[in-house]
């Protein structure tokens, strides 16, 4: 999150959470506590009502989803029972305790979902229980040892089956086009296990899906929105596009890459729908930028709008490359289908939760950490995403390498490069032993980063929470 003169710092709240370098009391931190634990407390809520016996498991389901998030984020989480005294603190579950808690609360209300598939992505579903078990059994051990994260067989094992039992199922198909599963029609995705519905030009309920792109563009890569259509902020680095295998190192005067034959979920195509009507090509935005007839795009200041991989070293942007430096993301395609009224306003994407490639990769991720692994059957299944994304088929594929988190040909990098944007890479990064490492514009940074503070405001609320070490 480069900083751009007066636009987009906010204290410097946003570079560091690449930094890893956030206080005691960030607001942020606090927010998203406090929203989790909203779920949290509605889901416990709705089981107090006598809801039928698949309301009350939907409900537990996404209880379970917001508890295996503040879990994974603080290590902790409170909890209360339906009927509880309010005005007693709640009980804080932990390590251990706390992922075995959110495993039995699925196996039970697992029989009582419905069954998944493309109709049923919008509610709790078996398959999305299935899918955050497998989270659960894959990230056991680094949830009770994020530092060195185990990983037991016969958790791996339940990762396998239960992936397979989707996989199997019949219902999932890779997506010919890979940003339609983040589109405006993505509701129809056959990837889609679990996702948020949006309707376009509906406020209420609606995820503010739109932030998604308004975040990254520029402000000037819209023209009927010009100069308000994007808030020219969030970037990404050189070394992630490097490692979709693009054909040259990247570098400040590499040419734009245009409908590449290079890895689809890279992006650089004509998207219709998208590039038609705006220029934007979904993906990763690199170089000069054009509108919809093919004009080259020029920033407020009348420079050219050419997206420079080559951010500052310390993040703080000044001169001629104010609102042009870092790579921008649009995973998530505009909506143009109501023209500048769906674009600015409430979309018809809806938000990926789950996903079935994310299914894939953890099934062949728990194949190569089982007891007896099986290497090949894991490369069947990673060369056929590979294959539907358009990038070439590997020979072999090592988990991580730990010397070079740059590694384009490992398990950990083939995750990032399908899941970008999908609120998977933090918890990766921790569980493949990487998360402390340095990388661009980020040094070795403290254990206590493993996990996010306690606010003291939450603190204050619940004594029975306590301060995460090292805050």
């Amino acid at each position: 999150m480069p900083t751009r003169g007066g636009d987009w710092d906010d204290n410097g709240t946003w570079r560091i959470v690449h930094n890893h370098t956030f206080s005691a009391n960030d607001g942020n931190l606090l927010n998203a506590f406090n929203n989790l634990n909203k779920l949290n407390f509605d889901a416990t809520n709705v089981l107090a009502f006598k809801p039928s016996t698949s309301q009350a498991a939907q409900a537990r389901f996404l209880r379970a989803l917001s508890l295996y998030t503040l879990l994974d984020l603080w290590g902790q989480y409170p909890f209360r029972q339906p009927g509880d005294n309010l005005l007693n603190a709640p009980t804080v579950k932990s390590g251990a305790d706390g992922i075995q808690f959110i495993i039995d609360e699925l196996n039970a209300v697992l029989p009582d979902l419905g069954p998944g598939g493309n109709a049923n992505m919008a509610i709790a579903n078996a398959d999305a229980c299935k899918t955050l078990l497998m989270k659960c059994y894959l990230n056991r051990g680094a949830f009770t040892n994020r530092a060195a994260p185990t990983f037991a067989d016969a958790d791996m094992q339940q990762v396998i089956t239960l992936g397979n039992s989707i996989i199997n199922s019949g219902k999932y198909s890779y997506m010919s086009e890979y940003f339609d599963n983040f589109s405006v029609t993505n509701s129809n995705s056959t990837e889609g296990i679990f996702a948020f519905p949006n309707h376009t030009g509906v406020s209420a309920g609606n995820s503010g899906i739109n932030t998604r792109w308004f975040m990254t563009l520029h402000y000037n890569q819209y023209t009927p929105n010009n100069p308000n259509a994007g808030w020219n902020g969030f970037s990404t680095v050189a070394d992630f596009y490097n490692s979709f295998g693009v054909p040259t190192p990247l570098n400040a005067s590499s040419p734009k890459l245009s409908d590449t034959l290079v890895d689809k979920r890279l992006g650089g195509r004509f998207y219709k729908g998208v590039t038609d009507k705006s220029g934007q090509r979904p993906g990763l935005m690199i170089g000069q930028q054009y509108n919809e007839n093919g004009v080259a795009l020029k920033d407020r200041k009348g420079n050219p709008l050419y997206f420079d991989p080559n951010i500052a070293a310390n993040m703080i942007e000044t001169g001629a490359n104010l609102e042009v430096t870092g790579i921008r993301v649009e995973k998530y395609p505009p909506d143009f289908s109501t023209g500048s009224a769906s674009y600015s306003g409430p979309s018809g994407n809806w938000f990926m939760i789950f996903r079935y490639p994310d299914v894939v990769l953890m099934v062949a991720e728990a194949k190569m950490r089982a007891a007896s692994t099986d290497v090949p059957g894991a490369l069947v299944l990673i060369n056929a995403l590979r294959t539907a994304r358009g990038a070439v088929p590997v020979a072999s594929m090592a988990l991580v390498n730990t010397a070079n988190l740059k590694d384009p040909t490992t398990l950990l990098a083939e995750r990032g490069r399908e899941l970008y944007w999908e609120s998977q890479r933090r918890t990766d990064l921790i569980r493949f032993g990487m998360f402390l490492k340095r990388w661009a514009y980020k040094p070795t940074d403290d254990p206590k980063y493993f996990l996010f503070s306690i606010h003291s405001q939450a603190l204050a609320a619940n004594p029975n929470l306590k301060q995460n070490g090292g805050y």
